[in-house]
């Protein structure tokens, strides 16, 4: 039987167990995938502290790569030996799994499955950030926080590639030299330096149009003082914990600002929507204006240190866990 990483209740890396697993034959519109690369994700964390709850016991992990072993009936998207990738469906922690086939994407040989795997999640959500949520366009500034992190590393490069003045928030020096060697035009201390009055400062006082937040608790309220009048907050995240409750009379007082919480399952629900995103992202990284920065790679039955190693803000860029 495959052996996965599941937690039987929530709490600490510690309640991450190796154990076998039960694996059935793929069911309608289902495919039997083999797992070569599975990507560590923040969500990752949420799930197994509680912060999003899952129906326990649950195989964490929301993205992966590997190799299409069997298919089951009514299904077109894949057939068995081809390599694919997903994102943002539960269940990754394995080395095989059952998943629905029209989640799949098939892979360009111009990607590999380690790549795909510290990119596929990240990758498309940066993409839809920049492309749908707001539409980056030449010459704006824009706040990204956690500017060294797996999808600031790859929002960064992509943004300077629309033109667009990149200002990002990190922890630390070594940080900020890596946030700006991948497209961050100004990096912010954040640990020394008030983020909320640097960004006015370097946008003379207006403010940027946009604040990509994955951070939450810590960021929320400065983020929106970094907004100009009718400015998008963007709160994807929350490594520092939920953002509180708070009065939405604070948007009309800051500037009859626009609040959006998304996630990139909304973005990718349709089929169509999700190849376009994939294609989207392939074809950046294949150009050579996005390089994917794998931080290190973890054996997957180890995955209680490398979750330790995310929380304790130790990491930089993408890691991947291999079954």
């Amino acid at each position: 039987m495959p052996k996965a990483i599941r937690i039987h209740e929530t709490g600490g890396p510690e309640v991450l167990k190796w154990e076998e697993v039960e694996l059935g034959k793929p069911g309608q519109g289902e495919a039997l995938i083999r797992q070569t690369a599975i990507g560590l994700n923040f969500i990752d964390t949420y799930h197994r502290t509680g912060l999003y709850p899952l129906p326990l016991p649950a195989v964490l992990g929301m993205e992966g790569a590997g190799v299409v072993e069997e298919v089951g009936a009514g299904v077109t998207e894949v057939k068995p030996g081809d390599r694919v990738a997903y994102a943002g469906v539960l269940g990754a922690y394995t080395e095989r799994r059952l998943i629905a086939a029209d989640r799949l994407v098939p892979l360009p040989d111009s990607v590999s499955d380690i790549q795909a795997a510290a990119m596929m999640l990240k990758g498309m959500t940066a993409e839809y950030l920049l492309r749908r949520t707001h539409r980056v366009e030449k010459g704006e500034p824009i706040l990204v926080h956690a500017a060294a992190g797996g999808v600031g590393l790859i929002m960064c490069q992509w943004a300077k590639h629309l033109g667009a003045t990149v200002i990002g928030t990190v922890g630390s020096d070594e940080k900020a030299e890596l946030a700006r060697a991948n497209g961050c035009h100004h990096p912010i201390v954040y640990t020394r330096e008030n983020f909320t009055e640097r960004v006015r400062a370097l946008t003379g006082g207006a403010g940027v149009p946009v604040v990509y937040d994955s951070v939450g608790k810590d960021t929320f309220l400065g983020s929106l003082d970094c907004l100009r009048p009718l400015g998008l907050m963007v709160s994807y995240g929350n490594a520092s914990g939920a953002v509180p409750p708070f009065n939405i009379g604070l948007l009309a007082q800051k500037g009859s600002l626009f609040l959006t919480r998304p996630v990139l399952m909304a973005y990718t629900a349709k089929r169509e929507d999700l190849l376009a995103r994939a294609r989207a992202l392939f074809e950046v990284v294949a150009s050579g204006v996005v390089k994917i920065k794998l931080e290190r790679t973890w054996p997957l039955e180890d995955a209680a240190s490398a979750h330790r190693e995310l929380e304790g803000r130790r990491t930089t860029g993408s890691t991947v866990l291999i079954p």
